[in-house]
């Protein structure tokens, strides 16, 4: 590292290549192993609820070790901590993909969880650290594609191996990422000051542990258990509401907290995660909604949802490298603003969907909200910290990546069961209709095109009805996630630019 903090400029572009692959490598397993289950759940033999402890076991293990990001750092090395994650997020992913009976893919998918937690937080600590404050927007914008584009990519990719190949190959693929994002590492990343002298805060990361790890459990499980008629999800709110109260508590008024409070002083971080925590709800919400829309009312093969899904991807990486050519030249706030439009404008053309549909809409649709996802993240991810003390951006970054992901966690439980319910609601309402004082239906009757007179005329109804009444469903969680994007919106007033010196350097950042 050079004196001031920032990498030597030869290294700049190996180490972006390093912390990418390694960024990547963690966001693909967030979603590539959804479209693998039901071939888990055939080779394990498990029920659908077992299987589903496959995804429950990483995210519930990534949200809790998370936080501890910030302390393992400054205890032992970002450095070190970043490689050792990396070798055991890759060695997780091989014993993932060798998992003979459920209990063991259960128990290296939570391994999966605990090392991958600080890598997506760590790749952006030190790409901030390897760019000049004036370099930021671009250098986020190379480590926003990894972000944004392993998750949107993950069911595609899935999707392709587990068709062509096997689905013990959707954790193999990390092996190649993990050697070379290690070698990068080791070879091009230097390490960082080591404190000693802090403390672990064991009580205030248990109380933090218990509130996330009960709130994913209360997200993951609500939905088939009818959310609050269910004990056990009662229970689970409880203690995440009480834990949560706890740690609040706990760090305003303890010496050494797990997480200074003093991160929050700043305002335009305090915004962005408020901010990143909506978009994270759009994010992955729209992805939860798409394939079985696609699947199950307009019979699309698995393969064939991948790709016309990907190129929602594609407006994503053209947004975020425009934004990175933009950085410094136009206000950041105008690019969020403009991606907030372009993704309700996605939403509200997709609240006109029906089954009948052509691939390009999907693919016109699922492009536009891929470049407005483009042009709100990086902005906002340059804006979040560029006032943000250099000390506070191991934690920072931590409680960054949190957010969005319980903030996705909490977007999928909420579509998902809005989509249920409204099914269910509406085909209470179009049932009334049929009947044979209306029009259509007595012509039907007549015809002989409709029968309700067998109990297989009624069954075949009552299917046409379901299917009705669940495109109309998937059309009005469309519409929830516009109102939930442009009530985004007025937080752009809440977020500053930051006062810059003559030489484009941030104010906060130069005096840090």
């Amino acid at each position: 590292m050079t004196s001031e903090g920032v990498a030597p400029a030869q290294h700049r572009g190996l180490i972006t290549v390093s912390v990418m692959l390694a960024t990547i490598m963690q966001a693909l397993d967030t979603t590539i192993a959804n479209v693998a289950l039901p071939h888990m759940q055939g080779a394990m033999g498990a029920t659908q609820d077992q299987i589903s402890w496959v995804l429950t076991s990483y995210i519930v293990a990534a949200a809790i070790f998370m936080p501890l990001t910030g302390f393992l750092t400054a205890r032992l090395g970002r450095k070190r901590v970043f490689m050792w994650a990396v070798v055991g997020f890759t060695l997780a992913s091989m014993l993932c993909g060798a998992a003979q009976t459920l209990p063991q893919i259960v128990l290296f998918r939570l391994l999966q969880g605990v090392f991958g937690a600080s890598l997506v937080p760590l790749s952006q600590s030190v790409l901030l650290d390897s760019y000049p404050p004036e370099k930021h927007g671009a250098a986020m914008a190379m480590w926003g594609v990894g972000v944004m584009i392993g998750p949107i990519l993950g069911p595609s990719l899935g999707g392709w191996l587990t068709e062509y190949y096997n689905w013990r190959w959707v954790f193999y693929i990390n092996l190649p990422f993990g050697v070379l994002a290690w070698l990068g590492l080791a070879y091009f990343v230097h390490e960082t000051p080591i404190d000693r002298q802090r403390r672990f805060d064991l009580l205030g990361f248990a109380l933090l542990s218990l509130a996330i790890g009960a709130l994913q459990m209360m997200l993951d499980r609500g939905e088939s258990l009818d959310w609050f008629s269910s004990r056990e999800v009662v229970i689970e709110a409880a203690l995440a509401a009480l834990a949560f109260y706890l740690f609040v508590a706990h760090i305003f008024t303890y010496d050494h907290p797990f997480i200074e409070p003093g991160l929050f002083a700043d305002r335009n971080f305090s915004v962005g995660l408020l901010f990143i925590f909506i978009i994270g709800v759009i994010l992955l919400a729209t992805m939860a909604l798409l394939p079985p829309f696609l699947q199950g009312l307009m019979a699309y093969p698995v393969i064939d949802v991948g790709y016309v899904l990907a190129p929602r991807g594609v407006g994503t990486m053209i947004a975020m490298i425009t934004v990175g050519k933009l950085s410094g030249k136009v206000d950041p706030r105008y690019q969020i603003l403009l991606g907030l439009l372009l993704t309700s404008l996605s939403l509200w053309e997709m609240t006109a969907f029906t089954t009948d549909i052509t691939a390009w809409d999907v693919v016109r649709t699922g492009m536009i909200q891929g470049l407005g996802l483009g042009f709100i993240f990086v902005p906002l991810s340059t804006m979040t910290f560029a006032t943000l003390a250099p000390r506070y951006r191991n934690e920072g970054t931590a409680l960054f990546s949190l957010m969005r992901n319980i903030g996705s966690s909490i977007g999928i439980s909420v579509v998902i069961t809005y989509l249920a319910q409204r099914t269910q609601a509406n085909h209470a309402v179009f049932s009334e209709y049929i009947n044979a004082s209306r029009f259509a239906v007595r012509d039907a009757l007549e015809s002989g095109a409709m029968d309700l007179g067998t109990p297989l005329g009624l069954s075949l109804v009552n299917a046409q009805v379901t299917r009705q009444a669940a495109t109309l469903a998937y059309l009005q969680d469309f519409r929830l996630m516009m109102w939930v994007t442009l009530a985004a919106v007025p937080l752009l007033a809440l977020l500053r630019p930051p006062q810059r010196r003559p030489g484009g350097v941030p104010v906060h950042a130069a005096m840090d």
